[in-house]
């Protein structure tokens, strides 16, 4: 049963994401003095890679083990405990550094660890939404998420770049330990309901891989979220494979102005920025699969836009159309699995949904590279397989490889968009699955 007396209004909501965003920005700055602070330690881009997968592989190991966690403890506890831990290694970080015994090794180390209570956050947070608004407000509430992390990328990148100069990596650390300690204390003020948890067998071994699988099952057992999942998963293998390319792409074609690849960037961030406000405000179509649906082809639409333009123009006007979409796709995803799925499983369903996007993820990032390298860079030069098919469309030469397979990525991810109206099992999704009656003891 649904906890009855939860607050249906969004001041709640507001206090904790005014908190989280802060936190956010403040390691987001952290990351990015990261990058410098680690560039001129070493000067290898290999150096700075490594971060993004140590911060995912133990995300993806630990997934199905937080679900379990955040279905059985107590939500706000565990948003607390998530910003208490990154905040301690900031902390640790920073004494290092005092110390003059900071080396690379340290950073990602903590890298992993925080990634794997950052995941531990950011799923309570998402489980205890439909415990916090009302069921109207879901689209607005996962738009102003969307908010917070396109701010992030546009505010905390020059708050990082013009303090690092003038406080150093310390400075900035500093400010990151602030930021926690401001999210830590709006987490304490608010109150967040917690659902009516059902009763759970005792943790064994065989009791924990049941409750771990459970998330697979309850998923399995709905085609329709089992499809709506599917989809999602092959869109972001997709995007995440084209994500890697932009910078190299537009480095390639520009002689390697970082300028340029700058204005892009702000304008992916801007465009998401708009796109969130936008949804805030409209609140989302009433058949939240169209959004999605459409929200996937208008993004891949505009990359594959992108990945055709040769010049500025065109790079950042597909960039800033591209992020627009991703809000009113997300968020419409987002109040599709909050309302068909009850709040005291969904720990468990949200983190087998986060492991099979964590999994599209990162096959995305490792094939992007040999795929370049081996396959379209070389069939894109003058004397290639494949430059009098696409040359006149993409030229030849450093970086024509790239832009066809960014091209390629986008055009697949237009077609997943509305391809998915071909299939009744998807398209029909809010129709097929009622609303949180699907009893949760049926899977076991």
């Amino acid at each position: 049963m649904f906890l009855k007396n939860r607050s249906n209004s969004l001041r709640t909501f507001l206090l904790i994401w005014s908190g989280q965003t802060v936190s956010l920005i403040g390691s987001s700055m952290t990351g990015f003095a990261f990058t410098i602070w680690v560039w001129e330690l070493t000067g290898q881009a290999t150096a700075l890679a490594l971060f993004g997968l140590f911060a995912q592989m133990p995300q993806l190991l630990t997934a199905p083990f937080m679900g379990l966690i955040i279905d059985r403890w107590n939500r706000k506890l565990l948003m607390a405990v998530g910003d208490t831990v990154a905040g301690l290694l900031t902390i640790t970080i920073l004494l290092l550094y005092l110390g003059g015994n900071l080396q690379v090794w340290h950073l990602y180390l903590a890298v992993a660890v925080n990634g794997i209570f950052q995941q531990l956050q950011e799923l309570a947070y998402k489980a205890s939404i439909s415990m916090i608004v009302p069921e109207s407000q879901y689209s607005r509430a996962s738009s102003m998420g969307s908010l917070a992390i396109y701010s992030s990328k546009i505010v905390a990148p020059a708050l990082a770049g013009t303090f690092y100069y003038v406080m150093g990596l310390r400075g900035i650390l500093i400010v990151d330990i602030a930021t926690f300690a401001i999210a830590i204390g709006t987490l304490l003020l608010a109150h967040i309901p917690q659902p009516t948890l059902t009763e759970t067998p005792p943790f064994s071994f065989t009791n924990i891989q049941q409750e771990i699988g459970f998330g697979f099952r309850y998923i399995a057992t709905h085609p329709s979220l089992l499809a709506l999942l599917v989809l999602t998963s092959l869109f972001w293998l997709v995007h995440d494979l084209s994500a890697t390319l932009r910078s190299p792409m537009i480095l390639a074609r520009t002689g390697n102005d970082a300028r340029i690849l700058g204005l892009a960037v702000s304008a992916a961030g801007l465009g998401g920025i708009v796109g969130a406000l936008a949804v805030s405000a409209w609140g989302g179509p009433k058949r939240r699969i169209h959004g999605f649906l459409l929200g996937m082809a208008g993004a891949g639409l505009s990359k594959t836009v992108f990945g055709l333009g040769v010049t500025p123009l065109v790079w950042t006007g597909a960039q800033f159309c591209s992020s627009l979409n991703f809000p009113l796709l997300g968020s419409s995803a987002d109040v599709i699995w909050l309302v068909k799925v009850k709040p005291e499983v969904q720990g468990r369903v949200f983190a087998t949904r986060s492991v099979s996007l964590l999994v599209a993820s990162t096959f995305g990032y490792l094939i992007a590279g040999p795929l370049v390298d081996r396959v379209f860079e070389p069939a894109m030069m003058p004397k290639g397989s494949l430059a009098p098919v696409f040359g006149w469309l993409f030229g030849t030469g450093t970086g024509a490889g790239i832009a066809l397979l960014y091209a390629s990525c986008g055009l697949c991810m237009f077609i997943l968009g509305l391809g998915g109206y071909a299939f009744r099992v998807l398209r029909d999704v809010e129709d097929i699955v009622s609303d949180r009656d699907f009893l949760s003891n049926s899977v076991d």
